[in-house]
């Protein structure tokens, strides 16, 4: 494969840089000056990061909404649509999933995302969704790379036999062991799901990642007992705690105490931001949360947090686009991050924090040695980039572009 140059970039994190060189799909070397290469790409100035990371989207679930003349849940509330989620799954096939699944994956990969971890249902003893989404992990591997949480969305005791199904689906592929503790039908029941949760992860060296008290009752600290497991078995940094939207409503008290124990586990964090701000504060009048944990607090502390989209048109959130840029947009207003310093590594939401949730940060980002995989913005500094919400003009894998646009041109531009 011959050489290739990108040249004439601005690097996301290494302002020292501006020409990269490729072969065989891998990064040979960044900096400037760098020898001729036989292919050489001007990038125009254009700001360079590391391919968005999307780690939180059910797969399964994207376009369900649209596609079954759905308008939503009437409610808004997390818990109806869990409820309405049933009779949407006894329609699914194998093929259903795929050809959904497809428009979501296309959504996010056209928009910069290489890198996604989906949770998929598997409280059906069909295993549907999952097959799919195996099928289409292999399917896709060159394209992008698909994580799989074998998630039990109707509970592990709450849905009969949960608990068995979540274990088999470890057996048939997936990446990692999810659970629900707060949809359990009593604090023993959910408590017990978090137990089974590490211990499965043990049994079959599986990564975690749980939707963890996605609820505004600061009571659900399912968080606590999670935390508590990993730290005890040095496994903090292969679990992921998703959601832990009661932390946000939790006393100062008990927050900082846990942040303390957050930092010696090393276990990471997911916020929603669009997602659970629609979904949270339903039962408030005002003040009216708005279903972010703390991750402010989070960043100050070095607690690894990431942002994600959650779901695109399903019951749980009638909209979604698989834009991580509007993910980053809202995410950083709802926490109110946005000083100078904070803009300067705000992008590390989307996409290197988001490769820690994943683990795969060893082989992840723009240095030498690691696979050539980046995007492109429209914009020559990350502070623009992201003040603009600006688009994604390229995105190239192993080297290759796997899309390349044109800046916006006017037929009749404006005049002023």
């Amino acid at each position: 494969m011959m050489k290739k140059k990108f040249f004439n970039a601005k690097f996301y994190r290494n302002d020292a840089a501006s020409e990269m060189i490729v072969e065989n799909g891998k990064i040979l070397q960044i900096g400037t000056n760098l020898p001729q290469c036989e292919e050489e790409i001007d990038l125009r100035g254009k700001l360079v990061l590391p391919p968005y990371v999307d780690p939180h989207l059910h797969l399964d679930y994207v376009y369900t909404l649209s596609e079954l003349g759905q308008e939503g849940a009437g409610s808004g509330t997390l818990f109806e649509a869990i409820e309405l989620w049933p009779k949407f799954k006894e329609t699914l096939t194998v093929e259903s999933v795929k050809r959904l699944a497809l428009k979501g994956i296309k959504d996010e990969v056209s928009q910069g995302v290489q890198h996604i971890r989906t949770h998929i249902d598997v409280t059906d003893p069909n295993f549907t969704a999952l097959k799919a989404m195996l099928e289409m992990k292999e399917e896709l591997k060159d394209t992008v790379d698909i994580q799989i949480v074998a998630f039990p969305q109707e509970g592990m005791y709450m849905y009969k036999g949960g608990r068995d199904l979540v274990e088999e689906a470890l057996k048939m592929g997936a990446d990692a062991v999810g659970g629900i503790p707060h949809y359990e039908p009593a604090r023993e029941f959910g408590e017990k799901s978090v137990h089974d949760i590490v211990e499965l992860a043990l049994k079959y060296d599986k990564l975690i990642d749980v939707h963890c008290d996605e609820t505004d009752d600061p009571h659900s600290r399912f968080v606590e007992l999670l935390n508590a497991l990993v730290l005890m078995e040095d496994y903090g940094s292969r679990t992921t705690a998703s959601h832990t939207c009661s932390f946000g409503s939790a006393d100062n008290s008990y927050a900082f105490r846990m942040m303390d124990l957050f930092q010696k586990s090393k276990m990471n964090f997911i916020s929603c931001p669009t997602e659970n701000a629609y979904l949270q504060g339903r039962q408030d009048t005002y003040p009216k949360r708005r279903g972010l944990t703390r991750v402010k607090e989070f960043l100050d502390l070095g607690i690894n947090v990431a942002f994600a989209q959650d779901s695109i048109n399903d019951p749980w959130y009638p909209m979604g686009s698989g834009n991580m840029m509007n993910i980053l947009d809202n995410g950083i207003h709802l926490a109110q991050i946005m000083s100078p310093e904070e803009v300067a590594t705000n992008f590390d939401l989307i996409t290197y924090n988001g490769a820690r949730c994943l683990n795969i940060q060893d082989q992840y980002g723009l240095e030498v040695g690691k696979q050539a995989n980046f995007i492109v913005l429209n914009e020559s500094s990350v502070y623009e980039a992201i003040r603009k919400r600006v688009d994604v003009l390229a995105s190239v894998r192993n080297g290759e572009f796997l899309f390349r646009r044109k800046e916006v041109e006017y037929d009749i531009p404006l005049s002023l």
